[in-house]
């Protein structure tokens, strides 16, 4: 008698974490078979396939499942499919609402292990193959380090916001950004009015002429040492600790600029290893197509446009009931995928001269607020073209062409 295909499988969830992982074993009735929590060791890992080759039968052959593939679970991805075992992805998600289902919350890394286990039996078909690529794993490792990186320097920027407004109540009128580097150096030299005692006017126009490449003059020297005596005496107590958190934080916001420019480098010699041509189209930068390569993955996964705009939560979310149809704002799929392609869609919009990026989106924009819809409505239906036009390059490998505006 043939079995039913999901009866020819045992079903393995694992749980994966930095220093361990939690194996639980179900078979397809959802049964509980077996537990099994091992180091997260490439030599210890034996010691699964050992204890999942005990609870299955002849003629049964063993599917696993896990949450992550390219952080705490890739070693232990490769390790299965090296010895050619069926691996599948389970996005977090879906584990998560598979636990929430049940009639009492508890998390534990068993539990977790057995929602895996549940979701893969269930979705056997529909949840994509574990892909450890390593040159998509070096990527994103790169675009990971870079966004926390930059989270950094906005965390330490408005550390320094708040300091100088004690230090310098006027410290906004100094220069035009505390960004530029010339802001940096000054106030990593002058963190508070103390530090400026004794600089004359020729001292501090020859530091800022030197610190800008000679584009602040002794104009600016003056207007500057003009508001700190306007503002007075702004010493505070424990003045020389707010310094040092001024001076150490600018600091670190250049070390981390440096790190990222670094990091920007070996995005720029990775990249051309995909074969993609992203950067061909205006409003992709090596970073932007950095992030939407690392968020995408392996494009052959997504079988059209459609479900890549699934993904990344662009697509509306229909509800359907009797003779009521409605659609809905997504707010679920993969947000960081989503502001890549929400920031691709302003920056073709806009341009620093007056004139769009691209006059075809801008052209279609206009459209689209002619019919009635709002400006962030007709963002979406960019970002929605946008969708379509990435996925055809990535697909193809081929560079961005750019549409032809039809004659009026």
């Amino acid at each position: 008698m043939m079995l039913h295909r999901k009866m020819q499988h045992l079903y393995v969830g694992c749980d994966v974490h930095k220093h361990q992982h939690t194996a639980v074993i179900i078979d397809c009735f959802s049964e509980k078979l077996g537990e099994l929590t091992f180091p997260n060791k490439k030599n210890d890992f034996t010691k699964l396939i050992s204890f999942v080759k005990r609870h299955t039968p002849q003629g049964i052959t063993p599917v696993f499942a896990l949450e992550d593939v390219l952080g705490n679970g890739r070693e232990l991805a490769i390790f299965l499919l090296e010895r050619n075992y069926k691996v599948k992805y389970v996005n977090p998600s879906l584990s998560q609402s598979e636990r929430k289902n049940q009639a009492s919350i508890n998390k534990s890394d068993s539990i977790d292990s057995q929602c895996v286990a549940n979701v893969l039996l269930n979705k056997l078909d529909a949840l994509p193959d574990a892909v450890p690529n390593d040159l998509h794993w070096a990527l994103n490792e790169l675009v990971t380090k870079r966004n926390t990186l930059v989270k950094n320097n906005v965390v330490l920027k408005n550390q320094i916001h708040t300091y100088l407004s004690h230090h310098y109540p006027n410290y906004k009128n100094f220069f035009f950004s505390l960004d530029s580097k010339t802001a940096l150096e000054f106030f990593k030299a002058f963190p508070s009015p103390s530090k400026l005692n004794g600089i004359t006017i020729q001292k501090l126009t020859a530091f800022l002429s030197e610190k800008s490449h000679h584009n602040c003059s002794e104009k600016k020297a003056r207007q500057i040492l003009d508001y700190v005596e306007k503002d007075g005496d702004t010493t505070n107590e424990f003045q020389d600790l707010r310094d040092f958190i001024v001076t150490s934080s600018i600091k670190q916001i250049n070390d981390n600029t440096a790190i990222i420019a670094s990091i920007e480098d070996n995005m720029k010699k990775l990249i051309p290893q995909f074969g993609y041509k992203l950067e061909s189209m205006k409003g992709i930068n090596t970073v932007t197509a950095a992030g939407i390569i690392a968020e995408i993955g392996d494009i052959s996964r997504f079988p059209n446009a459609d479900t890549l705009a699934a993904y990344a939560g662009i697509s509306p979310m229909r509800y359907s009931t009797g003779q009521t149809n409605k659609n809905f704002s997504n707010k679920l799929g993969n947000r960081n995928l989503y502001q890549i392609f929400f920031q691709i869609a302003v920056s073709l919009l806009s341009d620093p001269k007056g004139k769009p990026t691209n006059a075809y989106f801008y052209d279609y924009y206009k459209k689209k607020l002619s019919c009635g819809k709002t400006k962030k409505q007709s963002i979406k239906c960019i970002m929605r073209k946008l969708v379509n036009i990435i996925f055809k390059m990535m697909r193809d490998k081929s560079e961005y062409r750019e549409p032809v505006i039809p004659m009026e």
